[in-house]
This record gives structure tokens, sequence and C-alpha cells, in this order.
């Protein structure tokens, strides 16, 4: 698989991690979201609105050839989000629940360098 596929294939999987990611916290009652994260209800759909959007940003605008720098402003946030993300879970429970959020980043990170030199290379 050439490496454009390969990170087409990132991409997808971590825009719908991130849509039910944030669509859970968009239709959960916020008792039952500040029943397992301590946050205050209101900024954990917050957390979720920018979630959603930012799933949609990872793939629509190179689905539409619009705007591919919006994918890169997707992913960055998204990063900010699951840096926040790592921190809560490395100190509310363990290391080990820690990696998902990390290797999250992680993947975003590679997101953005790669698509970051397609958009260099365009302009």
């Amino acid at each position: 698989m050439n490496r454009n596929r390969t990170l087409w294939v990132i991409q997808w999987l971590l825009a719908l991690l991130f849509l039910f990611a944030g669509g859970m916290k968009l239709i959960l009652p916020v008792e039952k979201l500040t029943a397992q994260i301590v946050l205050p209800g209101a900024f954990l759909r917050f957390i979720g609105i920018a979630e959603v959007l930012g799933g949609l940003g990872l793939v629509l605008p190179g689905m539409l050839r619009i705007a591919a720098s919006l994918t890169l402003l997707a992913a960055a946030g998204l990063v900010i989000i699951m840096i926040g993300a790592t921190w809560l879970t490395f100190t509310s429970q363990s290391f080990t629940a820690a990696l998902l959020p990390l290797v999250t980043g992680l993947l975003l990170v590679l997101v953005i360098r790669d698509r970051w030199r397609s958009v260099a290379h365009a302009t």
C-alpha cells in the first residue's frame, strides 16, 4: 500500500474515532458524562463539538478537494485535545490507560507531518 493510501486509512479511522467519541459526548446525559470524567458538563459538550468538527475536518477537505490546510488545522486542534486527554487519563487512572489518547495524538502528528508536505508541495 502506498503512503498516501495508508495516510487516508489512518485519517478515516481517526475521523470515525472522533465522530464516535464526540457524538457520545453530545448525546449522553450530562450526569453520565460527569460521572466518568471529572470535568464540567458544558466543557465536555464543547469537547464533543470540537471532536466531531475535527473528525470531519480530517477527511472532508481532502474528499472535496478544497482547502487542504483545513485538515492540518483539524488535526492540530485534535492534538491539543489528545494532550489534555493523555494528561487527564494519566493523572486520574494509569499510564496504561493513557496510552490510547497518547497513540491517537501521535497518529494525528503523523497526519500533520505528511499532509504538511503535501500542502507545501502544492504551493
